[in-house]
């Protein structure tokens, strides 16, 4: 990774050609900005105030080159799980939010049974666990102290510190002044750097209009773009679209891809298709037997305690 000096976007080895690779850092520039022949400018201190609006231009400008070119061959395969495993227990982190906490301290995802366990000392009593379960760092003592930690994230290039960004900037909290553009900058990061939550997070923004144009193409090739990626709710927003516009078989095609991997809603929908005539009750059981089989990678008794205990540590 490498910052362009023209759009400041911190990017991997193959956005520039074999000479810009080289050139010094204040002279390099990405193949977007050298195709539009955007100058070298130098940036101001303060990240916040780059020219947000430029940058998410330029940053459109690379993903929507390929809008079209997508097979259906790419499209249609089961994607690996978003998440993966959690660090502690090294059982499938489930999709839904509270199942389980990112740590803004070592960036790890770790599931809500891990977060949640009881922790002993040495004489065998259990003690108020103030920690990361995973890399025993104590909790942020407040929301300003997890903010210095996420921007510390930031530096090592941490895709979902760049998220978590991006949503603050959105909602306008823990600090941050409400700005869809900026939101939009750091989705665009996040996406870039392997979330594929943010590019669904950018397909609902061109859907929505939320800081952009309503743009539906655009919404439908960025959730494609986090669908490839795990995303089940990108996913089922794409089988939404086929649905509407009466393509039945690609719309099943989607909701099942998306209920393997573990969205709840998208079964709903399939079991609605059936009884409306749409699709085979061979359809119906195949979805069953998928979220089933996600069932089986996510659940322990470890788990089901932590969401008996806490609705905030549901995972399905």
């Amino acid at each position: 990774m490498k910052v362009c000096a023209a759009c400041h976007i911190d990017l991997p080895k193959d956005s520039y050609s074999k000479k810009q690779w080289k050139v010094d850092r204040c002279q390099r520039r990405c193949k977007v900005c050298t195709a539009d022949n955007r100058e070298v400018q130098p940036r101001k201190q303060d990240d916040d105030e780059s020219n947000t609006g430029d940058i998410t231009k330029t940053l459109d400008s690379m993903y929507l080159e390929d809008v079209g070119k997508i097979s259906d061959e790419d499209l249609f395969k089961q994607p690996p799980p978003q998440y993966g495993d959690c660090p502690i227990c090294f059982l499938l982190l489930p999709v839904i939010a509270t199942g389980s906490r990112y740590q803004t301290c070592c960036g790890k995802n770790i599931c809500s049974g891990c977060f949640s366990a009881p922790v002993y000392d040495n004489q065998g009593n259990q003690v108020d666990n103030q920690k990361c379960p995973f890399c025993r760092t104590p909790y942020p003592k407040s929301d300003e102290d997890a903010v210095k930690r996420e921007r510390n994230r930031m530096k090592v290039n941490d895709p979902m510190a760049m998220y978590n960004t991006g949503n603050h900037y959105y909602n306008g909290r823990y600090g941050y002044q409400l700005d869809y553009a900026k939101a939009l900058e750091y989705w665009h990061r996040a996406g870039y750097l392997g979330y594929a939550g943010a590019y669904c997070r950018i397909g609902y923004a061109y859907h929505n209009g939320d800081g952009v144009d309503v743009d539906k193409k655009k919404a439908s090739h960025y959730y494609e773009l986090a669908a490839m990626k795990g995303n089940a709710r990108a996913r089922h927003n794409l089988g939404s679209d086929e649905g509407l516009n009466g393509n039945m078989e690609r719309a099943l095609k989607h909701y099942i891809i998306a209920v393997r991997s573990g969205c709840n809603d998208s079964l709903k929908t399939i079991k609605e298709m059936y009884s409306r005539g749409h699709v085979t009750k061979e359809d119906y059981t195949q979805a069953l037997q998928s979220y089933q089989v996600y069932l089986g990678e996510i659940k322990s008794d470890q788990r089901d305690k932590a969401a008996a205990d806490d609705e905030e540590c549901r995972y399905y």
